[in-house]
Formats: structure tokens, C-alpha cells, sequence
């Protein structure tokens, strides 16, 4: 059985983060979507309400597995017996931190990273700036899922 995991905070889920999940969904048998917990991170979705939507969009795939985790991912990786993590790439300046991190986890455990870069239409895509759009009243529908749009409008209290 070939494992991934696609780590990240998604607040929320993007097109830009489902593409590269649907992507590597097609490249190993099962994969894991890791939300990550920080405590000390003011988010707009619960943990569990990220997990719900994740869940929801990424429902057809039937090879996605959606938790949350705190802590090092390399021991989330562990416990699941998950040898590869899938990271998006979407300019230069995100290969920096995530070459550091790549190395880190993979000097911490072995795990290796493969990076992805993104669909070109997602490049300047962020869960930061969909949020930050959205609340000033801007059209993000092109940016997230319907599933994820209908919540965030729920939670800016927009029709």
C-alpha cells in the first residue's frame, strides 16, 4: 500500500490545495490529509469544521483520508506508516521554507518529501488571502469549492 500525506492548516480548503490532493490521489493508493492544530493560530474554521469540509470535497476520490494532527508530522507519519509527504509548490519563495522542512523531517525519520508544483491557475492562491477577500465582501467563488464557499458565507453572515 503506498501512503502520502498533505499537511497544512486549510483555512480553508482551496482549488489550489484540492488539485494537488486529487493529484496525488492518483499517484498512491491512500492518502492522508493531515489538519494541522495550533493552538496559538486564531482560525476562522475549527479544526473540526475543516475536517468536515475537507471531507466533504474530496469525497469522490474514495482513496482520501482526512485527521487532524498536532505536533511533528514526521511522527503523524509514523504512526501511519506513511513514507511520503506531498507539498504544493506555488512560486520560489515557498520552496525555501519548504526545502528546510523537507530536510528536517526527512534527517528527523526518512520520510521524503515530493514537491508539486501547483496548477498555474492556483499560483497567488492562499488560504490567507480567500479569507482576508472574503471578508471585505469580494467574490471567491473561483478560488474554493461550493461546499466551501456556502460555509464561509455562513460565517461572514452573507447570503
Amino acid at each position: 500500500m503506498r501512503r502520502a500525506v498533505c499537511p497544512g492548516s486549510f483555512d480553508p480548503i482551496t482549488n489550489g490545495h484540492l488539485d494537488i490532493i486529487a493529484r496525488a490521489s492518483r499517484l498512491y493508493d491512500e492518502v492522508y490529509v493531515a489538519v494541522m492544530i495550533n493552538k496559538s493560530k486564531k482560525s476562522l474554521f475549527g479544526v473540526d469544521e475543516r475536517i468536515d469540509l475537507i471531507r466533504t470535497v474530496t469525497a469522490d476520490y474514495g482513496n482520501v483520508r482526512v485527521e487532524a494532527f498536532h505536533g511533528l508530522l514526521v511522527d503523524f507519519c509514523k504512526q501511519r506508516e506513511i513514507p511520503a509527504i506531498v507539498k504544493g509548490l506555488r512560486a520560489v519563495s515557498d520552496f525555501d521554507y519548504e526545502l528546510q522542512m523537507a530536510q528536517m523531517n526527512n534527517g528527523l525519520s526518512g520520510v521524503e518529501t515530493l514537491f508539486v508544483p501547483t496548477n498555474p491557475t492556483y499560483s497567488f492562491l492562499s488560504s490567507s488571502l480567500v479569507k482576508e477577500v472574503a471578508q471585505w465582501g469580494g467574490d471567491v467563488s473561483h478560488l474554493v469549492p461550493p461546499a466551501v464557499l456556502e460555509a464561509l458565507n455562513k460565517r461572514l453572515d452573507r447570503d
